[in-house]
C-alpha cells in the first residue's frame, strides 16, 4: 500500500508545494533582511527563493508538451534563483557580491533550453543537461560552505552544505534514471515513481536550505553580538571586561608554567588640551589612532584594551619587564611619528607608558596594573612622551631617571 500511495503521488501537486514552500522562504529571507540588513546575502538568497517560485509555478501551467519556450523560462529562473543562492553565500562570508556566477547560469540555462527547443527538441537530453547544470551549482554551494571555520558558525555552514549536498546527489540520480529509461518514455509530468519523489525530496530539502540559512545568520548575530560585548565601541580594542577575563586565565596559565607576566600602561599625553582646542571629536580620532597602531608596535599574541577614558592596558604573556619595555618604546616612537590630519589640521599627539612584570609583584592582576600605572605617571611627571620601568623607579629614586626614554 505504501508503495502504491507513493506512485500515485501527482507530479503537478508536488510541484505546487516547492513553489508555496519557495515563495514562503522567500517572504521569510525577506522578513529576517529587513532586522538585520548590516549582513550581507540575505535578501540575495529571499530573491533567489523568489525566481525559484516562479520558476515552478510556471512549469506548473505548462499544459501541453509542445510549451518549449515557457519551459525555457521555467528552467532559466529555477537555475539562476539556485546560482543567487550561492551569490549570496559568498556575499554573508565576504560582504562582497559578484554577479558573474548568476549572470553565466542564467546565460547558459537559457541557451542550452532554446537549444532544445528550437534546434534538438530532445526532452529527455533537456532534463539530462538541465539536472547537470543544477548539480554542478549545487555541488559549488556546498563546496563553499563545507569550509574550516570557527564554531558555532562550522554547525550552520556544514549542515547547510550537507543540504546542498544531498540536492546535488539528487540531480545526479536524476540524470543518470533518465539516461537509462527508454527514449519517449520520460517526461516532467510522467508517473514514475522516481519523479514525484523526487520533486518531494526536493520540496523538503528546500526547506531546510532556508533553515540553514536561517541558522546562519542567527549564529551570525550571536557572534556580532558576542564580539560587540567584549570590544571598545569608539577604538574597537578591547574593553576593560574583557581585559580582566583574559587576565584571569593568562594568570592561571602562569601559575603553571611559572611564566612572566607583563601589563604595559599608556596614556595619551594632554588629551583635555586636544580636547578643548579641536573639540571631542579630533579627541576620539586621537583614541582610535592609537588603537590602530598599536596592533602593529606589538605582537600577535599581546592583549590590547582600552581600560578608560583616554588610559589603555596591555597583557603581554611570557615576558618580562626588560622585553615590555622594547615593546612600549617602540609603540611610543610609532605614535609619535603619527601626524594626525582632522579639519585641516596636522596633529601631533605623544603618550607616556609604564610597564611592570610579575616576577618582581607576584600573580595579583590588580598589583601588576596598580604598578605599571604607577610608573606610568612618573613618566607623565618627567617630561611624558617616554617609558618607565615599575621596578627601577621603585628600587631608587635616585636612578629613577636613567630609566626614562628620551622623546625623539
Amino acid at each position: 500500500m505504501p508503495d502504491h500511495a507513493a506512485m500515485n503521488l501527482d507530479p503537478r501537486t508536488m510541484i505546487v508545494m516547492m513553489s508555496v514552500l519557495s515563495l514562503s522562504f522567500s517572504g521569510l529571507l525577506a522578513l529576517a533582511g529587513l532586522h538585520a540588513d548590516n549582513i550581507r546575502g540575505i535578501r540575495l538568497w529571499a530573491l533567489a527563493s523568489l525566481l525559484i517560485s516562479v520558476g515552478f509555478s510556471a512549469a506548473y501551467i505548462m499544459f501541453e508538451p509542445g510549451d518549449g519556450w515557457l519551459i525555457t523560462g521555467s528552467a532559466t529562473l529555477v537555475g539562476t534563483g539556485m546560482s543567487l543562492q550561492y551569490t549570496g553565500i559568498q556575499a554573508f562570508k565576504t560582504g562582497g557580491c559578484d554577479w558573474r556566477f548568476p549572470c553565466l547560469i542564467a546565460v547558459w540555462m537559457f541557451a542550452q533550453n532554446a537549444w532544445f527547443n528550437s534546434i534538438h527538441p530532445d526532452v529527455q537530453a533537456r532534463i539530462i543537461a538541465n539536472s547537470s547544470l543544477m548539480a554542478v551549482i549545487n555541488v559549488v554551494c556546498a563546496r563553499a560552505l563545507l569550509i574550516r571555520i570557527e564554531s558555532p558558525l562550522r554547525t550552520a555552514y556544514w549542515f547547510t552544505g550537507g543540504v546542498f549536498v544531498t540536492q546535488a546527489c539528487m540531480m545526479l540520480a536524476r540524470v543518470v534514471w533518465v539516461y537509462r529509461a527508454p527514449p519517449g518514455t520520460y517526461g516532467l509530468y510522467t508517473q514514475a515513481p522516481f519523479n514525484p519523489a523526487l520533486f518531494f525530496i526536493s520540496s523538503l530539502t528546500q526547506l531546510f536550505v532556508t533553515f540553514g540559512f536561517v541558522l546562519m545568520l542567527n549564529y551570525r548575530l550571536a557572534t556580532d553580538l558576542h564580539k560587540l560585548a567584549l570590544r571598545d565601541g569608539l577604538t574597537g580594542a578591547l574593553n576593560r571586561r574583557c581585559l580582566e577575563d583574559e587576565a584571569v586565565h593568562l594568570l592561571a596559565r602562569c601559575r603553571r608554567t611559572g611564566e612572566t607576566l607583563a601589563v604595559m600602561m599608556i596614556d595619551i599625553d594632554h588629551f583635555k588640551a586636544i580636547n578643548d582646542q579641536y573639540g571631542h571629536p579630533a579627541g576620539d580620532e586621537t583614541l582610535r589612532r592609537l588603537a590602530a597602531i598599536a596592533p602593529v608596535s606589538l605582537r600577535g599574541d599581546d592583549y590590547f584594551a582600552r581600560y578608560g577614558g583616554e588610559e589603555f592596558c596591555v597583557l603581554l604573556p611570557a615576558t618580562g619587564e626588560t622585553e615590555a619595555f622594547a615593546l612600549a618604546e617602540r609603540l611610543r616612537k610609532n605614535y609619535a611619528a603619527t601626524t594626525i590630519e582632522f579639519g585641516g589640521h596636522g596633529l601631533c599627539s605623544t603618550v607616556s607608558i609604564g610597564v611592570a612584570d610579575s616576577s618582581r609583584l607576584g600573580l595579583d592582576f590588580a598589583a601588576l596594573v596598580a604598578a605599571a600605572d604607577q610608573a606610568m605617571y612618573r613618566a607623565k611627571q618627567e617630561g611624558r612622551n617616554r617609558v618607565v620601568r615599575y621596578s627601577i623607579c621603585s628600587d631608587n629614586m635616585r636612578t629613577f631617571p636613567l630609566t626614562l626614554s628620551q622623546p625623539t
